[in-house]
């Protein structure tokens, strides 16, 4: 396997080459190796490898993990806070190569095929994985994407300086132009996108050679996501402003963000409703006893009050420590489910005191010979056993039988 070009050999830029430097290297080279514009077996490749590198040299955090260890990731990848998205979608289907169809099929390039060239951004969408942790406590991330964005050089409008923009000759502004054909029935009237304009109505004079009279170029952008205490999976948050730019300072879509809440290893949530096992000893469960549990929240500590004659899978409710209700103050209920475990260090004595209470209730208790030091360890593994596979078996998934 060959290893990886230098990405400033790519873009062929110097090492401290700026933001905008890079950014103009790599649309120079995107317009001649786009697959759409260049025809050459291996132009695809090679424009992935442009791709690549910009990816990276956009990108502060990136390119300084790049700079000192040759390794964007670095040498323990980034922090928590920071989500490089690549999935990017949106209207059925939304990704890097739709960002450069648009920008490519805008002002030139491919043209339009049949209807007016649309102004407006689109909206885009990411997917954004949190824990449930995070999703219980609210958290900031930010979020690396690729977008159209505003051409910093013209300023969004797509004129060089001293352009200006004026009615299109060609169809007088309306951004449509009437065709005549000739048929065996006689004259017949089409209507067509103009193509001096691209539907628009008007050209400018000087375009800008960055964006080619778009106003917008494909940009790695950054942007905080605030998701709020108690989210769902599958619910959205949106920003408005920070999708897809519009031609020649038109509006900006918005950028809609799917939140996936990951599964947790110690809870099990159900709505708002936490659900965890806890584990006591066979002989607590008899007089009931108290035990504490790391909450949801960092640092919390939830007291779940086991009572006497509890049973094995039994539901202990605390309530109000299960997940934030979405915009509320409220919470959920934290739901225990007791797993009961029978005492395996108790000394001769105490067995003989237990056997005593059986032998009481009527049971049999153990034999003198179980008694005995040597023969104690056997007749407690018996108990054990008994526990375990007849009297306190437990279901597979404590969490399914009964649920609230």
């Amino acid at each position: 396997m060959e290893p990886k070009r230098d990405y400033y050999e790519v873009l062929e830029v110097p090492r401290d080459a700026d933001a905008r430097t890079i950014k103009r290297a790599f649309l120079k080279k995107a317009r001649t190796l786009h697959p759409d514009v260049n025809d050459a077996p291996d132009a695809e490749e090679r424009f992935k490898e442009v791709n690549e590198a910009y990816t990276v040299l956009s990108d502060d955090q990136k390119r300084a993990n790049y700079d000192r260890y040759g390794d964007p990731n670095g040498p323990a990848g980034f922090g928590s806070d920071y989500v490089d998205v690549s999935d990017i979608f949106g209207g059925g289907g939304f990704g890097f190569g739709d960002i450069f169809d648009s920008f490519f099929g805008g002002m030139g390039g491919r043209g339009t095929s049949g209807a007016a060239q649309r102004t407006r951004g689109r909206d885009m969408g990411i997917r954004l994985t949190i824990t449930l942790e995070e999703a219980a406590a609210g958290c900031t991330k930010t979020v690396a994407y690729t977008r159209l964005a505003p051409c910093e050089d013209c300023g969004g409008t797509g004129a060089a300086e001293g352009g200006h923009l004026h009615t299109c000759e060609r169809c007088h502004g309306t951004g449509r132009v009437v065709e005549v054909q000739r048929t065996i029935f006689g004259q017949m009237q089409t209507q067509a996108t103009c193509p001096a304009c691209n539907g628009q109505g008007q050209v400018i004079d000087r375009p800008c050679e960055t964006c080619e009279g778009q106003g917008r170029t494909p940009s790695r952008e950054k942007v905080e996501v605030e998701v709020p205490a108690g989210v769902h999976s599958g619910q959205t948050l949106t920003i408005e402003g920070k999708g897809e730019a519009g031609l020649r300072g038109d509006a900006c879509g918005s950028l809609v963000v799917s939140v996936e809440v990951t599964e947790s290893e110690r809870f099990e949530r159900q709505g708002d409703d936490l659900y965890c096992t806890v584990t006591v000893d066979a002989l607590q469960a008899i007089v009931g006893t108290a035990v504490s549990v790391d909450g949801i929240l960092e640092g919390e500590q939830v007291t779940v009050s086991v009572p006497a004659g509890c049973q094995f899978g039994q539901r202990v409710v605390v309530e109000g420590h299960g997940m934030p209700r979405l915009g509320m103050a409220a919470r959920g209920n934290l739901v225990a489910v007791v797993q009961i475990e029978t005492p395996r260090d108790l000394t001769p004595s105490q067995l003989d005191d237990i056997a005593s209470i059986v032998s009481v209730r009527g049971g049999d208790g153990p034999s003198e010979r179980d008694l005995e030091p040597e023969g104690f360890s056997a007749a407690a593994e018996n108990a054990a056993e008994h526990f375990a596979h007849e009297r306190w078996r437990a279901p597979k998934n404590p969490f399914k039988d009964g649920r609230r």
